[in-house]
């Protein structure tokens, strides 16, 4: 029996949890809704045997790669991660209900990319499942004021935008790229131009046989997807990352400039993106070391992902 790849699996989750959180964002709160939500999750830390060994995998590796024997794993560790995302749900709800002010975000900025995001034109951020990245609407609701849009691969694209409608945000749609078309690619050239920015994670292979390139990840062969930097060449925009992180109960927003052009010529194209994608994966895991337990991935992510569940 084929497994379940994490995509088909979490689109549906994905997709509950959004109304869920929908719902109780217009009719509970955080005070309320905390207790159960860590109940839950504890039920999933209990039950859920083969997240438990992912997120033990990714702990280990993690320590092995960078040499620190406080990060190896333990139940403890283990247990903490799950309820570092149980936190990350709850800080998505502040985001939904407007309690997350722009000043309770500490912005690392170096390179002051704040300053282009009402520029002419618009450019890329390329994001992880790291830490919590509803922050960034907040960065594009009550900052700049600028729109978002989130490059996803789920098929509810319009119904996720329809929730996020109800829950107030008018900076931020999500749109589906399954497949990069050239009414898709009209359609992104065209925000660019309007000075829209586009918004992926770089660290999810889609469904159904799309692009991806092998890469070291942790000291370990691992796919990581082939499309933010198929798009950013294609498109010919400028592509930063964008991470952020908890700590200290306080959210640290790090924007980093990543590629000015990528550009390639058709026999080499494959190299070019293997090499961005290495670039990428070296920058998540110095990101990984920062907050350790905020890395949401209870796949084996170190398997073919074609082949593995959620």
């Amino acid at each position: 029996m084929n497994q379940q790849h994490w995509a088909e699996h979490q689109e549906r989750g994905s997709f509950l949890l959004m109304r869920v959180t929908a719902w109780a964002t217009r009719h509970l709160g955080r005070r309320l809704l905390s207790p159960l939500l860590h109940l839950i999750v504890l039920y999933f830390f209990l039950f859920g045997r083969r997240a438990r060994q992912n997120i033990w995998d990714y702990q280990r590796r993690l320590a092995l790669w960078s040499g620190r024997e406080a990060l190896r794993p333990s139940l403890r560790s283990v247990f903490g991660q799950f309820m570092a995302f149980a936190d990350a749900l709850l800080d998505k709800l502040d985001v939904w209900n407007g309690r997350l002010r722009l000043e309770q975000i500490e912005i690392n900025d170096p390179a002051n990319l704040r300053a282009q995001l009402q520029g002419p034109r618009g450019q890329m951020l390329v994001g992880a499942h790291l830490g919590n990245l509803e922050v960034c609407r907040a960065l594009a609701e009550l900052g700049e004021q600028v729109q978002m849009n989130v490059l996803v691969h789920t098929k509810h694209a319009a119904q996720f935008n329809r929730l996020l409608g109800q829950a107030g945000a008018s900076h931020l749609r999500l749109i589906q790229v399954s497949e990069l078309d050239p009414a898709i690619m009209l359609q992104l050239s065209q925000r660019l131009e309007r000075g829209e920015w586009l918004a992926i994670a770089g660290d999810r292979v889609p469904l159904h046989g799309a692009r991806k390139t092998r890469v070291d990840f942790l000291g370990q062969p691992a796919d990581l997807p082939q499309g933010p930097w198929l798009l950013a060449g294609l498109l010919q925009c400028p592509i930063n990352l964008l991470f952020c992180l908890k700590q200290a109960q306080r959210y640290q927003l790090t924007l980093e400039p990543f590629a000015e052009r990528i550009e390639w010529r058709r026999s080499e194209r494959e190299q070019v993106i293997h090499g961005w994608a290495q670039r990428y994966a070296d920058r998540l895991g110095h990101h990984c070391l920062q907050a350790p337990q905020q890395w949401f991935n209870f796949f084996p992510f170190w398997n073919n992902h074609d082949d593995t569940p959620a």
